[in-house]
């Protein structure tokens, strides 16, 4: 007598690409390969010597990385068809920032390489999720998602997930604790006008305005919850100054994300995608506190905001309209 036995359903792929082979590309798949992120690393560039020198180094290790995991593949070139198939799509290409430039003034150069290179990777990758690791970020994922054409939060960028990573470390120093214990997000806009989430930020279960030294007293002031925001948002400022580029803390982000994609976590992070009538603003790409899956992000959380937070993030709207008119978007 013969058994028949349900067919098994088609193994789900893990490749990520990595798009540019400067510092931050490099840390993306770096991160992703000691992370286990992803089964097969594709990392493109047009620099054949740089791309092919970084496919190598990275392989090298790869034996050595994630103990918990098998290996990752890590193949590349100088041919975009290296990413075919790739079920994520990490962009780094652009022009880098300089010490003293904000992120919008870098708008018109990355969003012209935008039009040249998404329709090649859309050739060679037309169901991945798309994520842009690139300045100005939320300029950018609008560029991305009109010039892409692709269903809604399958394009995005890494928004302020770095940010919201910055507020949480330098808060669990100031008080003392995990900062795994640390619930706090940075939203709005990936530069100047971001801001935190305050009202409803916690430590545990405890929220962070009633947090209270040993001695009872409160912890945090708001002048000081303004200096602590003010220093995560001018945080990227001081690492370019000191050594010309921040890669390493976002490669650590950009390979979060893309685990929340392949693995259909249902994650919530403040990524930056495309909004319509998000508490009533659209038209422009902002980071708000999305879920994220298999699908990119399948829905944004309307989160609790105070009034004068509403107002802060309607300000960061206002912000990134302007840049976007510049920009003809």
């Amino acid at each position: 007598m013969s058994i028949d036995q349900p067919a098994a359903a088609p193994a789900r792929t893990s490749t990520l690409a990595v798009v540019g082979a400067g510092s931050v590309g490099a840390s993306v798949a770096y991160a992703a390969m000691l992370r286990g992120s992803a089964r097969t690393i594709a990392l493109y560039d047009v620099a054949t010597a740089k791309v092919e020198a970084e496919v190598l180094d990275l392989a090298h290790g790869s034996s050595l990385a994630a103990p918990s995991t098998s290996p990752a593949r890590i193949i590349g070139g100088d041919d975009v068809a290296c990413v075919a198939g790739a079920d994520v799509v990490v962009i780094t290409a652009g022009a880098r920032q300089k010490p003293g430039q904000t992120r919008l003034e870098l708008a018109g150069t990355n969003v012209d390489i935008l039009r040249d290179l998404l329709p090649r990777l859309l050739e060679q990758a037309p169901d991945a999720v798309y994520v842009l690791v690139t300045n100005p970020a939320d300029v950018l994922a609008l560029a991305a998602a009109r010039i892409a054409g692709l269903p809604d939060g399958r394009v995005m960028s890494s928004g302020t997930v770095l940010d919201t990573s910055r507020l949480r470390w330098r808060l669990a120093e100031r008080l003392g604790v995990s900062s795994r214990s640390v619930h706090a997000t940075i939203i709005g806009e990936h530069g100047d006008s971001e801001f935190a989430l305050w009202s409803s930020a916690s430590i545990g279960e405890v929220p962070l305005r009633q947090w209270t030294d040993p001695d009872g007293a409160r912890a945090l002031t708001d002048a000081e919850l303004g200096d602590l925001e003010r220093e995560v948002a001018g945080a990227a400022y001081t690492v370019i100054a000191g050594k010309g580029a921040t890669n390493l803390a976002i490669g650590v982000a950009g390979a979060r994300i893309v685990e929340a994609i392949l693995s259909d976590e249902q994650a919530v992070l403040p990524v930056s995608t495309p909004l319509s009538d998000y508490r009533g603003i659209s038209g422009v790409a902002m980071s708000v506190p999305s879920v994220v899956g298999r699908g990119g992000v399948l829905r944004r959380l309307e989160v609790p905001m105070d009034d004068a937070e509403q107002a802060r993030l309607e300000a960061s709207a206002a912000a990134l309209r302007s840049a976007q008119r510049s920009l003809g978007l």
